[in-house]
């Protein structure tokens, strides 16, 4: 199956709520759309952890789908996290996502129970099975509790025709130099962890998808371009100076520290949604000291 071209910064959404949390705010979300775009990432990917996805209703997750990708237009890739807790949930959201026009789906074999490597199998066999658009397999197992080893991942990719990239997050950098080593090269793969940004690039990463661009896009997109252009020594700078706010939204976790950097930046996205708190005042004293530092 021959994939769309996803490289570069790919800008993780938020789902912004109103203020009493009751509703999405579909007029914060594409305007937060607008400036992820505007600033320039080459790919959008909403409903992902700093998306919520997990915590929305099936109708507000439709309802965001449908409305990031008809925001989006076409203008960049749009790769939709369809994850949810059973096969039938997961096949039924790419489906939806696929009928909007997504460009990509990403997958994480998340369950209740531990699963097997032929569960895992078996589910990404399914969902393959019920779409016709690529599928980003995702390896993230502090969100999923379950960590695919290189092997298994092989093998999917082998199985599966529409299994045609992966988002690493294990925070394991061998992992990308194994998946670069053991396909050939042939295996395009991405960054999901942002204080690996510049080993994983280094390691071959075609893309970093993070939701520092909500806040930091340009120093980000810098980092992207240095080391198209081969430029070490820039590359190194950039990524060094934006690291310690990338720690800090790994830290204090996605829909929290970026929600909180937004309202400080002049977009309301409301908080997030319970059980996860918004950043305390000790935590947002913080955010505002390190992205003054960036400005």
């Amino acid at each position: 199956m021959s994939s769309p071209t996803i490289h570069g910064i790919i800008g993780y959404t938020i789902t912004p709520f109103s203020a009493d949390g009751a509703r999405v705010d579909l007029d914060a979300l594409g305007r937060s759309i607008d400036r992820l775009i505007d600033s320039g990432v080459q790919a959008i990917a909403p409903l992902g952890s700093t998306g919520e996805g997990a915590y929305l209703s099936d109708a507000e997750w439709d309802e965001v789908s449908a409305y990031s990708i008809s925001k989006v237009a076409k203008r960049i890739p749009t790769i939709v996290s369809v994850s949810d807790l059973t096969t039938a949930k997961a096949v039924r959201r790419a489906r939806f996502a696929e009928g909007q026009g997504a460009d990509v789906v990403m997958v994480l074999p998340a369950s209740y129970w531990k699963l097997s490597e032929a569960e895992i199998l078996a589910h990404y066999a399914a969902i393959g099975d019920s779409i016709g658009v690529p599928i980003m397999l995702y390896n993230n197992p502090a969100t999923s509790g379950t960590d695919m080893s290189v092997d298994l991942i092989l093998r999917i990719l082998k199985h599966v025709d529409n299994v045609t990239m992966v988002k690493e997050s294990t925070g394991d950098i061998q992992r990308m130099h194994q998946l670069q080593r053991l396909s050939d090269g042939q295996v395009p793969f991405y960054n999901g962890c942002n204080p690996l940004a510049l080993e994983a690039f280094a390691a071959g990463a075609k893309g970093w998808c993070t939701a520092a661009p909500n806040l930091i896009p340009q120093l980000n997109l810098g980092l992207y371009q240095a080391v198209l252009a081969n430029d070490l020594n820039k590359a190194r700078e950039l990524f060094y100076r934006q690291l310690p706010l990338l720690d800090f939204i790994l830290k204090g976790g996605l829909p929290a520290t970026i929600k909180a950097g937004l309202r400080m930046t002049g977009l309301e996205a409301g908080d997030p949604r319970l059980p996860v708190f918004p950043l305390d005042q000790t935590a947002r004293t913080q955010l505002s000291t390190l992205l003054a530092t960036l400005r």
